[in-house]
């Protein structure tokens, strides 16, 4: 296991699991929110190939 301490923002930290998904590269570290669990799998299913940059417009396409 690798963990990298930081600070999370507590109202963050309050949101069920199941509606978050979390992305991670070399650079960055993206957690995007979602209403339903629902949308979240639709989100990880659509987005499972994309780079960082494709997985935000098509948040920004289908969620925002």
């Amino acid at each position: 296991m690798i963990c990298i301490p930081t600070e999370i923002p507590q109202e963050l930290c309050a949101i069920d699991d199941e509606l978050k998904a979390i992305y991670h590269s070399k650079d960055s570290f993206c957690i995007w929110v979602f209403q339903t669990r629902a949308d979240r799998n639709r989100f990880m299913d659509a987005t499972a190939s994309m780079d960082k940059d494709a997985r935000e417009g098509y948040y920004e396409e289908y969620f925002d």
